[in-house]
């Protein structure tokens, strides 16, 4: 029995890892989609470029943040072990400065320095907001 359920979660921090990768690289494709949407509109080169940053920097933050929930669940389901708990502790510390260091990116602020806290799904969210708003293409 105890096989079968270590079994389970580690296929649900595989799930929780694929799920990760997949945010990023769809969020890359949504990055690039309105980025081209942008230019075509007109807006400048560096409009553009922005909105493709700012939209891959929120979807390497949500994938970051799913990974280390997988991270999570890997070493709470394995057998303890301090080096197991030193391990997690190094993989979140390095996530969360990457984290840090893409929303200070996208931002221009520290984050406690900014009015309202922003999750790299809202980034995405509010790229494609921006993107349904803006006046079609011209045909």
């Amino acid at each position: 029995m105890e096989e079968l359920i270590d079994e389970a979660f580690s296929w649900v921090a595989l799930s929780f890892e694929l799920l990760g990768a997949v945010t990023m690289v769809v969020g890359a494709m949504v990055a690039i989609a309105l980025g081209m949407r942008a230019a075509l509109r007109g807006q400048p080169g560096s409009d553009a470029f922005g909105v493709i940053r700012r939209t891959l920097g929120g979807a390497i933050l949500l994938g970051l943040e799913v990974l280390v929930a997988a991270d999570l669940v890997r070493t709470i389901t394995s057998k303890p072990s301090m080096e197991d708990a030193l391990i997690l502790g190094l993989i979140v510390l390095i996530r969360s400065v990457l984290s840090l260091s893409i929303q200070i990116e996208i931002e221009g602020v520290l984050p406690w320095r900014r009015a309202l806290l922003t999750s790299g799904a809202s980034v995405v969210a509010r790229e494609v907001r921006r993107d349904a708003e803006a006046p079609p293409t011209g045909k």
